[in-house]
């Protein structure tokens, strides 16, 4: 009997983009949409202006779809996994498809690109294959916090 061990990473991050409404703040979105798309409907449709009704409903019909797409979005995520002699770079699609990325951390850099203002705009793993980008979901503010963390993991790989 053969018995694979793997010793435990020297570093684990599970990136995900930002959710700024809940599901129940959708719902609550979406009607509140309806709602004040209703009452002008109303003055049309006394007015004899039916057919601005249906467009009224193509707006929160819109509104719905946009929130939907959005919320669809946030089902993607990337593992980023560091051992001694390996990093993994597991990208998940909102659809659910996997990519699975290795690279030697000895030959690996991390490549932060900041703006005039200090201000973090990507992050890059750059090797002799090229650059991939990590996080291109993510706010600035948590792009610098997690390379900064992750950063301070890569060198000590190299140790």
């Amino acid at each position: 009997m053969i018995t694979k061990t793997q010793a435990d990473p020297l570093f684990a991050a599970k990136l995900t983009p930002y959710r700024s409404l809940s599901a129940r703040g959708q719902t609550v979105l979406i009607g509140v949409i309806a709602a004040m798309a209703a009452i002008p409907s109303m003055v049309f449709y006394s007015l004899g202006a039916w057919p601005i009704v249906g467009f009224m409903g193509l707006d929160v019909l819109g509104m719905w779809l946009a929130l939907r797409w959005s919320n669809r979005q946030t089902r993607r995520f990337e593992e980023v996994t560091l051992w001694p002699n390996r990093l993994e770079v597991r990208e998940v699609s909102p659809g659910g498809k996997q990519t699975t990325t290795a690279f030697d951390p000895h030959r690996t850099r991390l490549i932060v690109d900041r703006d005039y203002d200090e201000k973090t705009l990507a992050l890059y793993l750059r090797n002799d294959g090229g650059d991939y980008e990590l996080g291109s979901f993510l706010a600035a503010s948590e792009k610098a916090s997690f390379a900064k963390v992750f950063g301070t993991a890569l060198r000590r790989a190299r140790r």
